[in-house]
């Protein structure tokens, strides 16, 4: 999806309505969605491969020139004629966000769409060494049931990582993966009792997700109050540190990223939460959808020891 800024200055209120005027300066198109998780996997020196469907219209076009100039291939991207490209269009005044209009479609791929976009992820993984799969989920109809499925049986066929960063209509279609990262919200609107920021709260959920899913490590972000891992055996809540919190936009894409690279790599449980806390709470002093500071990030990680 595109992210697009209507950026301008805001000195008055409207005669028309009780709403601020903004006075427009200048409009950016940014990368967002999936394609943020690949500048986040990108900013932390790896090779993302982007897997995803655009429309074939002028947000498409928009989207495939700038893909290059943030050095990521569009080998991956499947364009349609039935769908248009998503793009979220926000309006800043005075550097806050005023209001976003959303332009989407989010019905399933069609079979012929599906298999388009299967095709190439099984090229890709023949012609590239992969380390680990992402599957960020927004709901928007690509990442259907069946596909989910075929993603999944090639990836325990070539024995690589899967972490996944769900939403509620597929929640429980990714059985058998490495790392499952739902949020606090998604959690409580996915399990059948109450759940609660607390370790034992927590545990109840990690247990129930592991009986319905069979997955390796469970995540659950937590917000400001940090994240929640439990992996072989150990679970802890890992808090946050203090920020200057401008806009929490991406911060989902950021530790999906950080969490998938942390797999690839061999890191432990602790040092992926570590860094995935240190990731998230970094893009969100920044306004926008902006990828991580990997400079910024070795500086904090020393700090924090």
């Amino acid at each position: 999806m595109l992210d697009r800024y209507l950026a301008g200055q805001v000195t008055r209120i409207s005669p028309e309505a009780p709403v601020p005027v903004v006075h427009f300066k200048s409009t950016e198109d940014r990368l967002g969605g999936a394609a943020n998780v690949a500048l986040n996997i990108k900013a932390l020196g790896s090779i993302p491969i982007l897997c995803s469907v655009c429309g074939n219209d002028e947000d498409g076009r928009i989207f495939s020139r700038i893909l290059p100039e943030n050095g990521i291939s569009s080998e991956g991207i499947v364009f349609s004629n039935a769908r248009a490209t998503t793009v979220k269009t926000r309006v800043i005044g005075n550097n806050q966000q005023m209001l976003r209009i959303d332009k989407e479609d989010t019905f399933d791929l069609t079979t012929d769409e599906m298999e388009d976009t299967l095709h190439r992820v099984k090229s890709l993984l023949q012609q590239h060494r992969i380390g680990a799969i992402i599957l960020q989920d927004y709901n928007k109809g690509v990442l259907t049931p069946p596909l989910i499925e075929a993603v999944l049986a090639e990836s325990k066929k070539a024995g690589i990582p899967v972490a996944v960063d769900p939403k509620k209509k597929n929640f429980f279609a990714y059985r058998g993966v490495t790392l499952f990262k739902p949020n606090l919200k998604e959690i409580r609107d996915s399990a059948p009792f109450s759940v609660a920021p607390t370790p034992e709260s927590l545990q109840q959920a990690s247990d129930f997700l592991r009986q319905h899913l069979q997955n390796d490590w469970t995540m659950i972000t937590l917000s400001e109050k940090g994240l929640f891992m439990d992996a072989n055996g150990e679970s802890q809540i890992y808090p946050t540190i203090p920020r200057n919190v401008a806009d929490v936009s991406g911060a989902g894409d950021t530790v999906i990223s950080i969490a998938a690279l942390g797999l690839a790599a061999g890191l432990s449980p602790r040092d992926i939460s570590v860094l995935s806390n240190l990731a998230g709470g970094q893009v969100c002093e920044t306004p926008g959808v902006v990828p991580v500071d990997k400079a910024l990030l070795a500086k904090e990680l020393a700090e924090f020891g």
